[in-house]
């Protein structure tokens, strides 16, 4: 069977050339005579996948030496908690929230101090991202959270918020790599590696030095501190290998493609043809309109929850995987991360253009 376009907001695509690279070494990593699923964390060859994963991602985002490159279980839902926790110093959390995602950060939030909104885009179904520029930010706050793009709505900041001392902490799980960031504007990014980088069960969180705790967090378990994972070298317990393993070949293969300014152009073209037509579409529409628009995950709809299911079925018969909306949103969703083909959007389109014709 030939591969299908898969259009999943996560566990999502990989690119083919990664993929068959590792099939490659399954069985023999270079010589090792063993996987890497197999091999020993505190082994030299997993000690230089671990460290040339690190280097590669700096150079890719051009962090600074003050930041710290975390690799750690649980996914991004996990630091929802970890992040109160290691930031709390008055007390106060304030929160953006612009869709599902930064809704249950903030409920988390609220286990371990004051977690306040500071707006909402609810009242528009999370079809647009609070205007920043119309927020004031208190600096009795510890951070600023916002998710940079939420994968369930196809929203995302046009903007960063200006939060002056405040640090702003970002979930960039879904535009991750993505396209060029200044991470000095930031206290802490981080996201699951599962959508735009790698397989599910990661989250590398990259956190500003002065930010990390550095005396032990009596009331918080040494797995949610971040002092653990900096103070040895991620390698408190056996960290997700296979999981770094792969990134880090994501990693280079993102540096092959020209790098963030690269990936950022062949993202903007894809996320134009589909929303070209969806603009100029009689039967499809988006749900995001201007400059909120996610380039990473577009939904849309008919307007008919029949004619979404039919069109959900017909798609997957012809190769088109995984583009049903969310289960709380409904209709579709194509997640056109950064190793969707540009052939796979065209795909996608040539398919709703067909579909329109036979149902105009």
């Amino acid at each position: 069977m030939s591969r299908v376009y898969n259009f999943s907001a996560g566990p999502a695509v990989l690119p083919e050339s990664v993929l068959k690279e590792a099939a490659e070494e399954m069985l023999d990593y270079r010589g090792c005579g063993m996987s890497v699923m197999e091999m020993s964390h505190r082994s030299a060859a997993f000690q230089q996948i671990i460290d040339e994963a690190e280097a590669d991602l700096r150079e890719l985002m051009g962090i600074p030496e003050n930041y710290k490159v975390l690799f750690i279980q649980g996914g991004a839902t996990m630091q929802f908690a970890a992040i109160p926790l290691n930031l709390k110093r008055n007390g106060v959390f304030d929160y953006i929230v612009s869709g599902s995602w930064s809704k249950k950060a903030l409920e988390e939030a609220g286990r371990f101090g004051e977690a306040r909104c500071l707006a909402s885009s609810k009242d528009g179904n999370f079809s647009y991202v609070p205007n920043v520029d119309e927020l004031s930010f208190s600096p009795e706050a510890d951070y600023v959270y916002i998710c940079q793009n939420e994968t369930i709505y196809g929203t995302r900041y046009p903007k960063l918020p200006e939060t002056g001392n405040v640090p702003l902490v970002a979930d960039v799980s879904s535009c991750f790599l993505s396209e060029p960031i200044d991470v000095e504007k930031y206290g802490v990014i981080y996201g699951g590696v599962q959508k735009n980088v790698g397989p599910a069960g990661m989250a590398i969180v990259i956190v500003r030095e002065d930010l990390i705790p550095t005396e032990d967090l009596p009331d918080v378990p040494l797995m949610l501190q971040w002092r653990t994972y900096t103070e040895n070298g991620n390698m408190y317990n056996t960290p997700p290998c296979y999981t770094i393993y792969i990134c880090g070949k994501v990693f280079k293969w993102i540096k092959a493609q020209g790098g963030l300014e690269g990936m950022k152009r062949i993202n903007e073209e894809k996320a134009a043809l589909l929303y070209d037509y969806l603009d100029s579409s009689n039967l499809f529409k988006a749900t995001v309109k201007g400059a909120d628009r996610s380039i990473m995950n577009v939904p849309f709809v008919t307007g008919s929850d029949e004619l979404d299911a039919e069109f959900v079925k017909a798609a997957k018969a012809a190769g088109i995987e995984n583009i049903k909306g969310h289960r709380s949103v409904g209709g579709m969703r194509a997640s056109i991360y950064n190793a969707m083909p540009l052939a796979g959007v065209q795909a996608l389109v040539d398919f709703m253009r067909e579909f329109e014709q036979q149902h105009s």
